[in-house]
């Protein structure tokens, strides 16, 4: 399974820590960055890793900002991703059992590398349950703003 890794400014220390436990893990990263503290605008990460999961470049995305939450609004604005902010374990088992999530996002300044290495391994260990939840999930997808 190839993941794609990206993250702004306020989400690199996070995501370069979080990078290493993908792959100690044995999963093939595409890590997009950014590589500087230097400011960067997280939009822009969202939209190229958004861009290799559609394309089939990556089979799901790990994405970090400083809260998660503005570049999970940026992932999500693009079809065919659902992008969740997880906090906890649970958070992440929902979010891929109940809405097949594609994309874990995480807050670089929330939660510790400890605690995100756990929220990735309860998110990648999960499997999306369909029945009821295809038809809501099939609902977000039929959703054009």
């Amino acid at each position: 399974m190839r993941i794609v890794m990206a993250s702004d400014h306020g989400g690199l220390e996070l995501r370069q820590m979080v990078l290493e436990h993908v792959r100690e893990r044995g999963y093939e990263v595409v890590d997009l960055g950014t590589h500087e503290a230097a400011s960067v605008d997280y939009p822009d990460y969202a939209v190229m890793a958004a861009e290799k999961l559609r394309n089939g470049e990556a089979d799901r995305a790990v994405l970090v900002c400083g809260t998660g939450l503005g570049i999970s609004m940026a992932a999500n604005r693009h079809k065919g991703i659902r992008a969740a902010v997880c906090h906890n374990e649970f958070e992440a088992r929902m979010s891929r059992q109940h809405n097949d999530a594609n994309v874990l996002v995480l807050g670089g300044r929330v939660i510790g590398p400890g605690l995100a290495a756990s929220i990735f391994d309860a998110w990648m260990s999960a499997e999306f349950e369909g029945g009821r939840h295809q038809n809501r999930v099939d609902k977000i997808e039929s959703i054009d703003g």
